[in-house]
């Protein structure tokens, strides 16, 4: 990365912290992973429970590994082996620990966070049940207003994470969405967290670095 793309976002993550502090979210701007685990580490001191959304963003920071070697609590559905009904025990799980560790699929310079699921753990354990949810991105997902931030669900996100994860959907072969009704569809369920939930500790921590899809 450039000397002027790292201005540039930069620029961009300290007028999107500052907006996201406006609707009430607690939001960091940090310049690299290392500073961005640091920070989370910091963020989730005291609980003993921790669910994992599908992020290979919180992956890359090697939190799963950290928080296994000090006997905490793990709700991973990453997990290699796991039964149809572990799997969903474990995504049920997700929505009443005490934190919750994901990304975003976009966050919006004037302060939105936009998520798009398939099965809907990651969004309802976002915005309800918790003690603490803890989001990080990079700045790659860091689009200027709520419309563009949808956009690259659609035009981005979407298509990258359905051939990453071997879906047979069309964006996955094509790299363009046709808004499918495949039986593997993963953009089932769309939310935007405009605001703070009124009862959900968000920290935001966003990276000035392109991690993720």
């Amino acid at each position: 990365m450039n000397e002027y793309q790292r201005w540039l976002w930069e620029k961009l993550g300290q007028e999107c912290v500052k907006n996201l502090k406006n609707h009430g979210f607690d939001a960091h701007f940090v310049a690299s992973e290392e500073e961005a685990r640091d920070l989370v580490l910091s963020l989730i001191k005291g609980y003993e429970s921790f669910g994992f959304g599908g992020s290979d963003t919180i992956r890359a920071l090697g939190l799963v590994e950290r928080l296994k070697e000090k006997g905490k609590t793990i709700y991973d559905h990453w997990q290699e082996g796991l039964s149809k009904e572990e799997d969903l025990d474990i995504r049920l799980q997700q929505g009443r620990c005490d934190c919750f560790l994901c990304s975003a699929n976009a966050i919006s310079v004037t302060g939105e966070i936009i998520n798009v699921d398939g099965i809907g753990n990651r969004t309802n354990a976002m915005s309800f049940g918790p003690k603490k949810v803890v989001i990080v991105a990079g700045m790659n997902k860091v689009r200027p207003d709520l419309h563009s931030a949808l956009a690259r669900i659609k035009e981005v996100a979407g298509p990258m994470r359905a051939k990453s994860l071997g879906m047979s959907t069309p964006c996955a072969e094509t790299g363009v969405c046709n808004d499918c009704n495949s039986p593997q569809r993963i953009c089932r369920i769309t939310t935007i967290l405009h605001r703070k939930p009124m009862l959900t500790d968000i920290s935001v921590i966003l990276v000035s670095e392109a991690l993720g899809f």
